[in-house]
């Protein structure tokens, strides 16, 4: 079974944020919700970098770690996902994710705020596949469908990559030989636990 990664790649992000509307108009995602963000480093400044944000689908999620009511699980894929009908809204999560995933449709203290909502990595959420009941909770499950996320695939520098951790270490290596190392692979020795084989 492939297990699915996001890689950004900085040296490529234009910070065009079509990765965020990609995600925000195929899941219909409610206002004030960001599953996908583009964050500027340096703006302004010689070395600014632009670095689109999600749920990295971390090996060791430590937002599954702190959940009181076990809402999150693991796929096949490695996927992390959370089960909105067990979550309480206690925050514990957003505070322990280092990408800031988790989201709130309102502000307010424990419980008050809804539920978490985050990356789904287009795989859904725990009904049956392309369901309406999935759709209204989650959005689009594409990887039912066979398709990638959508925001790499609307990515038109392609910096944003997704798919089978295996395929896009190769692809990452490639263009880092051929550039040289730059940038690095933010975000991947963090989430995966992994190095990137030059």
């Amino acid at each position: 079974m492939a297990r699915m990664k996001f890689l950004l790649d900085a040296e490529r992000c234009i910070e065009c944020n079509a990765c965020v509307t990609a995600c925000k108009n195929e899941h219909e995602v409610p206002w004030g919700i960001n599953r996908r963000r583009v964050v500027t480093i340096n703006d302004g400044r010689p070395g600014e970098r632009s670095i689109s944000m999600a749920c990295m689908h971390c090996t060791d999620a430590p937002c599954a770690a702190v959940c009181p009511v076990a809402c999150f699980y693991t796929t096949a894929d490695a996927v992390v996902l959370h089960d909105k009908d067990l979550c309480i809204g206690c925050g514990y999560c957003f505070f322990a994710c280092p990408f800031g995933a988790p989201q709130y449709p309102r502000v307010g203290n424990f419980g008050s705020r809804g539920k978490m909502d985050k990356c789904t990595y287009c795989a859904g959420g725990p009904q049956a596949d392309n369901s309406r009941a999935e759709y209204i909770q989650y959005g689009s499950n594409r990887l039912a469908e066979g398709k990638l996320p959508l925001c790499a695939e609307m990515c038109s520098t392609k910096s944003l990559l997704a798919g089978d951790g295996a395929v896009i270490a190769q692809i990452y290596r490639e263009r880092v030989q051929r550039r040289g190392y730059g940038s690095g692979a933010w975000g991947w020795r963090t989430a995966y636990r992994e190095t990137v084989a030059i």
